[in-house]
């Protein structure tokens, strides 16, 4: 949406007016109370407690980007981190030192998001961390170990399955980041491992832990957007040929100073041809070592021990040439471009492969397809995930080379059952055919216009999800309208008010400084139910709903390459049926592990 500053402004304190009187007494006795008495604001929100005495003991399987994020979401309270485990020293050295990439200081950029262990458990060295956290390179070995409780599995999608069954098998609980598995057949394989060991098994769409969610999902309970028809979510991102995030620079072999000299002169001899731009390339980490020296020998005090800490992770980074990836499993590939790719690319570039990745849906599309379905499952009496029927897709490779397999383009139109279309209102006979609701998604790389969030369209109310930071409310279209909100006997409803009612005010009491993306709650949840193993204690993303996202996401995949309407089967979301959208059965139980 094309909103002006002051547009904005008024959708977040409208939305803020309906969260303090929709959700008052909740705020106030619950929020504000657990507040109060010590309690973390996600165990208050979401109904779990302090984890008791003793933490919960976890090893973490992948400390690269998104393992970096998980740690910095760690709270010492619940979790102790006992082992790590990842096959490239740049990432090894990320898990504990943080990322410096973009960062200079604590507190902005990488930095901020991967602090590193040392930065949230308080240890001054490297040798204190060490002590304490085993480090592993083949993660096999850090699941045989006996201190090990549980296990973050943050390891490319094509092993999520392995390394997950592997864990539970063990006797480990599991919480895998998204998309659960590489393929239907292996979420099912999981979620059966899961029932066979009593294994806890999560998965990481923590949109579920989010705060802001949570209360954008009880204004649609509440009744105050009226009958949902349709959703719009999008993720646009500004990656370009020569700027993608998915495609980081590789590492050659180290130069001695006077060999990387020779290389800068070559370099500049070539300039303005395409023999610079492939030299450029090629040496893109070694060029950033070399810059990040000078400038650390020119700095003093904070400023040098800064750039001491970014030359040395740049000097991990190098060192991934040394990863033997084809002993991981890893593979070599002709590419269309003519040119060959390595093991080493492979591990590095991981999301750009079918057989490592499953492309935007599955690394973005996921996340707010489930929103949308947490959003639509609202609006039932019984708040159980909801299905989509249909989905239909188109995807293309329209900006970058033939250097990768996934789209760089993905829109989708899903259809989904409104509240009066089954007779029933979960599944079965269909009573009204017409009653559904459209969502639409579209994944862009390039110049970024649009952002991400999602838009919520109600006969009654719009709600507006930016970025996971900001929810904005307007009584229908009208974006230039102060709401008050008012509950009687039936829905609540929004009124036209010159100043706003007094809601606002509670939901500021309550809410946090910063927003949080869920990544936080879902982890101390995760480890709150199994310190505290109970029936009423469940997670919220356990196999049955991620299997549902992975359908979804993994579905239109195969609608967008085959270029057809694809309508889902009830058979694919149940875990103990063997038919899955690809076709292909799940292994029995006594092949796996």
């Amino acid at each position: 949406m094309n909103l002006s500053p002051e547009e904005k402004e008024i959708g977040k304190q409208n939305f803020l007016e309906a969260v303090g009187t929709t959700r008052r007494d909740f705020l106030k006795g619950t929020v504000l109370g657990g507040a109060a008495t010590g309690a973390t604001l996600g165990a208050t929100y979401f109904n779990y407690g302090a984890i008791g005495k003793e933490r919960l003991r976890i090893g973490i399987i992948g400390t690269g980007d998104e393992g970096g994020v998980l740690i910095g979401a760690l709270n010492p309270d619940y979790i102790d981190v006992v082992a790590i485990a990842d096959i490239r020293p740049y990432n090894r050295h990320r898990a504990f030192h943080g990322d410096w990439s973009s960062a200079d200081n604590e507190n902005v950029g990488t930095k901020k998001a991967r602090p590193g262990l040392m930065k949230v458990y308080g240890w001054e060295t490297e040798k204190q961390a060490t002590d304490h956290v085993k480090v592993y390179t083949d993660y096999e070995e850090l699941i045989a170990d006996p201190n090990v409780e549980a296990v973050l599995v943050v390891l490319p999608l094509w092993l999520h399955d392995v390394a997950s069954i592997k864990a539970m098998r063990a006797g480990k609980h599991v919480l895998t980041e998204k998309l659960m598995a590489h393929s239907v057949a292996q979420c099912k394989e999981m979620g059966r491992v899961a029932d066979e060991t009593g294994m806890i098994l999560a998965t990481g769409h923590q949109r579920h832990y989010s705060i802001l969610y949570d209360n954008a999902v009880s204004q649609i309970q509440s009744g105050l957007l009226g009958k949902l028809h349709h959703i719009r979510a999008q993720w646009h991102r500004g990656n370009l040929p020569g700027a993608d995030s998915w495609q980081p620079p590789l590492p050659t072999e180290f130069m001695e100073e006077s060999k990387f000299i020779d290389m800068r002169r070559a370099i500049r001899k070539e300039k303005g041809t395409e023999a610079e731009n492939q030299l450029r390339k090629e040496h893109k980490i070694l060029q950033e070592l070399y810059a990040w020296t000078k400038k650390r020998d020119k700095m003093t005090g904070n400023d040098a021990d800064i750039w001491a800490a970014k030359v040395a992770m740049k000097q991990k980074q190098l060192e991934d040439f040394t990863v033997d990836a084809a002993a991981y499993g890893y593979q070599e590939r002709d590419l269309e471009t003519g040119k060959k790719r390595t093991a080493l690319e492979e591990l590095i570039r991981w999301r750009l492969w079918d057989r490592t990745g499953g492309g935007l849906m599955a690394e973005l599309g996921s996340h707010q397809l489930d929103a949308a379905s947490i959003f639509i499952s609202a609006q039932r009496d019984d708040h159980q995930k909801v299905m989509p029927l249909s989905v239909i897709g188109s995807g293309s490779r329209s900006l970058f080379p033939a250097d990768r397999d996934v789209d760089d383009h993905v829109y989708t139109t899903f259809e989904f059952p409104g509240p009066g279309y089954f007779k029933d209102g979960v599944s079965g006979e269909v009573a009204n055919p017409g009653d559904k609701v459209i969502v639409t998604y579209s994944s862009i790389n390039g110049n970024g216009f649009g952002g991400y969030g999602e838009v919520v369209l109600g006969t009654q109310g719009t709600l507006v999800l930016e970025r996971e930071k900001d929810v904005l409310l307007f009584k229908r279209s009208e974006t230039k309208t102060k709401i008050e909100v008012k509950q009687g006997n039936g829905d609540a409803v929004m009124d036209t008010y010159e100043t706003g009612g007094g809601g606002a005010a509670v939901a500021v009491a309550a809410a946090p400084k910063e927003p949080s993306r869920g990544y936080r709650e879902e982890i101390e949840h995760w480890a709150y139910c199994i310190k505290n193993p109970d029936p009423e204690n469940q997670v919220k993303c356990p196999p049955k709903v991620a299997m549902a996202d992975a359908i979804i996401a993994l579905t239109a995949n195969i609608a967008m390459k085959e270029n057809r309407r694809i309508e889902f089967k009830p058979e694919w979301f149940d875990i103990n049926n063997d038919e899955t959208p690809e076709g292909k059965a799940p292994r029995a139980l006594g092949e796996l592990g």
